[in-house]
């Protein structure tokens, strides 16, 4: 799978998406307005190891589901994510077995040097 999932409305992700440059082999899915397979998240688990590390915490839902105040196991973050796209920690670039989740400056670097960027 060559996708990336961003957030159509988040210029962050926009910027991103334009400093990576990816080429028309990815194909964009906005998770706003396309919602997420389980398929998809499963994999988007596989390749990263574990839900939590998809899941974003900084999400306004978080604090105001009162999710903060819970231990939450994977298969709460996996549902989590899979019913609601704010929680999703992006953008998501997948390209085979490689995966790069969220904007920190070292995932968007080490994704854009994968890209050949």
């Amino acid at each position: 799978m060559k996708k990336i999932f961003h957030l159509g409305t988040c210029s962050t992700c926009q910027r991103i998406l334009n400093e990576w440059n990816a080429g028309s082999e990815y194909e964009l899915q906005d998770i706003k307005t396309e919602k997420m397979t389980a398929e998809q998240v499963d994999e988007m688990i596989r390749l990263s190891g574990s839900a939590e590390s998809l899941f974003s915490k900084r999400a306004m839902k978080y604090r105001g589901m009162g999710l903060h105040e819970k231990t939450l196991s994977e298969a709460d973050y996996r549902q989590l994510i899979i019913d609601e796209y704010t929680f999703l920690k992006r953008p998501v670039l997948v390209d085979g077995d490689a995966i790069f989740v969220g904007n920190s400056k070292k995932v968007v670097a080490a994704a854009k040097d994968h890209l050949g960027g």
